[in-house]
């Protein structure tokens, strides 16, 4: 079970290498970026000590798909997708933001609704609310982006406030992060499944905001299957779901919700297969595509081959 955890390249005009939770991205020339999708999973804002066959490719591949489906509607900074682990785009400056918008009371925003929130992001959530309850309106929640650590919860007014977007850009995101939920609900709809919630990262280029980073992703964003939606809610029985909370639940029920002293449970081959089986299947319902894996061999020398012509071609 071949898998890619780290990488360390030395591309012509490289400035510098980043090494995020689950991506490895490369600065080429401070106006290019090629990130790397590797098979690293990370959960609870610990990166778990094992790969996670065909996840790089699944995550970058579905990144591709939906970022070439919404340009038209959102500008992104995808460039090409030279191997089917990286992708390059154009370097913005990214908001320390991340944008979560949520269609359904699940997940953490429920873990805190049950321990009696009645308020998240500054956004007020009415009382008698159950789990994975639809929300009238998708409702916006923003994170700050940490570079080590936990993201935390903070609300419009907050981000405004302490000058981490201006209130111009944020309003074009917000615009931009409801279109983004709109058509990805869309999209899943029309393949049997129900985005329920998801994340946006955005930058600006030039004087531009763009959308960056992936979107509509099992590992930032959760889907349900449309087919029994309704009879599992009326009956309070858990969703079928597409996405990582499989992973999180699974540590939970072993005693791991990265709190100090907490042990990583043992990730066994088969734990690791199953979980790289439930990333596939997310991949074709949610593009309707077979999955084709990448020829196994040196994933490293067939990234850099394949990294080296794209940037020969993009400076050429």
């Amino acid at each position: 079970m071949q898998t890619l955890t780290t990488t360390d390249f030395h591309f012509p005009g490289q400035r510098s290498l980043y090494h995020g939770k689950v991506r490895d991205v490369y600065d080429i020339d401070g106006t290019l970026l090629a990130m790397v999708a590797t098979d690293r999973i990370s959960a609870f804002d610990v990166v778990l000590p094992k790969g996670i066959p065909y996840k790089g490719q699944v995550l970058n591949q579905i990144a591709a798909y939906f970022l070439d489906a919404t340009v038209r509607e959102v500008p992104n900074w995808k460039l090409a997708t030279p191997d089917p682990m990286v992708t390059v785009g154009s370097k913005c400056e990214g908001f320390r933001v991340e944008m979560i918008i949520r269609g359904y009371l699940t997940g953490s925003a429920w873990r805190e609704y049950a321990a009696g929130a009645r308020s998240l992001c500054g956004v007020p959530l009415p009382e008698g609310m159950r789990e994975n309850q639809k929300f009238d309106t998708p409702i916006i929640t923003p994170t700050t982006k940490a570079d080590e650590g936990h993201d935390e919860n903070i609300s419009r007014e907050e981000i405004i406030a302490r000058g981490l977007v201006s209130e111009a850009d944020y309003e074009v995101m917000e615009r931009y992060t409801r279109r983004l939920f709109e058509i990805g609900t869309q999209m899943a709809a029309e393949k049997g499944l129900i985005l329920v919630d998801t994340k946006y990262e955005f930058g600006k280029l030039g004087d531009r905001v763009i959308l960056i980073d992936e979107i509509h992703t099992p590992d930032s964003s959760r889907y349900f299957y449309a087919d029994g939606y309704a009879e599992r809610f009326a009956k309070g029985e858990p969703q079928r779901q597409l996405s990582k909370e499989f992973v999180r639940q699974w540590l939970i029920e072993n005693g791991f919700m990265g709190r100090p002293g907490e042990k990583v449970p043992e990730m066994t081959d088969e734990v690791c297969r199953s979980i790289s089986d439930r990333y596939i299947e997310l991949y074709e319902h949610v593009t309707g595509r077979k999955f084709e894996p990448a020829p196994e061999g040196d994933l490293c020398r067939r990234i850099e081959t394949n990294v080296l012509d794209c940037l020969n071609r993009l400076k050429g």
